[in-house]
């Protein structure tokens, strides 16, 4: 698991906008506005080659007005808490306030590395009023701006060096299999069948699971772990803070694995957040197995598989090539096709293709079927090897790569994906210049 870092400062500092540029996209929303913030972001940050995944947590105020100001508190202490480093944002142009002095002794008692970042150096006219941020007790203090990126790289460079080590799993030589979905889809009771006891509590109510809990199985002649995690909901509704803590565990669990279980509510469909939970294991590069569970209480003459299936496709296209299982825990049903489906997956994504045998597939097709030409310029890839990694990444080699578009990618991957197993396994194209 990635090391993580948490965002932390009173309203109106300039929290998000750090936050979109340490993840480089734009996931918070930015106003001049306090307490827009109101939810938590997560996202994924590099740095010299490190890895660390970033929490942007609302404004943190006591004793305010605002009917959410009590639940972002007391998430922020909860940042804190699970966080392994921590930046503190403050504002050059107000100096220091009442908010920030609040935010300092919460902290210092937290034991925690804490980087102070003097924020809104936005001209050259602010120079030297970092001075009064002293006060606070830091001995390093590093002055940015968020905004255009001035002083980043100083302070970017200074985190990386005291980022731990991304900490390995307890079961590290076995395959990691995480057990994912929203709340009360079944995540419990499918596990339970599987290990063939009620280690784990199963409720109506949802979010009957507050952590991720390991269970060592052994089916088929297949050693692994299996991951139960809590129900990811759709932030908005995470109002309870023991909640809050639980989807970041969940989110850690899905980070750590390497096969995904989906389970689906058929109830409720493929719905937004079912969708986000999958492209959050797909970016991440997991094996996926996507389970339609409850199918038992599907009325069969209105909705078929088929027709079920091709929804789902269409909503995780152009990433098709995923099994989908429709099951009943309940009843028993194809619970351990799930299983042996899964544990297909983990050995699809441990696929190691010998460069001599894949550039025997591969050339023939380029040169039958070549890029595009673009500009004028003639593309032609002369090799092809697979990476030594964890999942499957293939780089082709040619004399123009900058001019190669998706779409030739997608024709690749699709070539590759029809002559070996690779269902359910996300896989990256690389074209370099030879």
């Amino acid at each position: 698991m990635n090391p993580i870092v948490a965002i932390v400062g009173r309203p109106n500092v300039g929290k998000s906008t750090l936050f979109n540029r340490l993840v480089k996209q734009k996931k918070a929303i930015t106003d001049s506005q306090s307490g827009v913030t109101r939810d938590r972001h997560y996202g994924k940050g590099e740095w010299n080659g490190k890895q660390f995944s970033l929490i942007d947590t609302g404004g943190y105020i006591v004793g305010g007005d605002d009917v959410f100001e009590k639940e972002i508190d007391c998430q922020v202490e909860l940042a804190i808490e699970e966080a392994d480093l921590i930046i503190f944002l403050v504002d050059v142009q107000t100096g220091i306030t009442e908010e920030d002095i609040k935010v300092n002794k919460l902290l210092k008692k937290s034991n925690k590395k804490v980087f102070l970042l003097v924020n809104k150096f936005d001209n050259s006219s602010f120079q030297g009023l970092e001075a009064e941020f002293f006060k606070l007790g830091f001995k390093d203090i590093y002055s940015i701006s968020a905004n255009n990126g001035l002083g980043s790289g100083d302070f970017m460079d200074a985190l990386a060096k005291n980022l731990p080590s991304s900490s390995e799993d307890l079961n590290q030589e076995l395959p990691q299999f995480a057990v994912v979905g929203r709340p009360n889809a079944g995540k419990s009771s499918f596990i339970n069948s599987i290990i063939d006891n009620n280690r784990h509590i199963v409720s109506e109510v949802p979010g009957t699971t507050r952590d991720s809990i390991d269970s060592n199985v052994n089916k088929y002649g297949f050693n692994f772990n299996l991951i139960d995690t809590a129900g990811i909901r759709r932030k908005k509704k995470v109002k309870e803070d023991l909640e809050f803590f639980s989807v970041l565990k969940a989110v850690r669990s899905i980070e750590r694995s390497d096969i995904v279980l989906l389970l689906v509510d058929a109830t409720r469909g493929f719905d937004t957040q079912v969708q986000k939970i999958f492209w959050l294991a797909h970016r991440n590069n997991k094996g996926i197995v996507i389970l339609i569970n409850k199918w038992d209480l599907i009325d069969k003459d209105k909705i078929d598989t088929i027709s079920y299936e091709k929804k789902i496709k269409d909503k995780i296209a152009p990433f098709i090539d995923v099994p989908i299982l429709f099951i009943s825990v309940i009843k028993k049903q194809r619970v351990l096709k799930a299983l042996e489906t899964a544990i297909k997956v983990s050995k699809y994504r441990n696929l190691r293709i010998p460069t001599s045998e894949l550039n025997k597939f591969i050339l023939p097709i380029v040169q039958k079927t070549p890029p595009p030409s673009n500009k004028g310029k003639i593309i032609k890839i002369k090799f092809c090897t697979q990476l030594p990694t964890k999942y499957p990444q293939f780089v082709l080699f040619c004399n123009l790569p900058q001019y190669i578009k998706d779409s030739y990618r997608r024709f690749i991957e699709n070539k590759l994906r029809s002559n070996y197993n690779l269902s359910g396994v996300p896989i990256n194209i690389f074209f370099r210049k030879k």
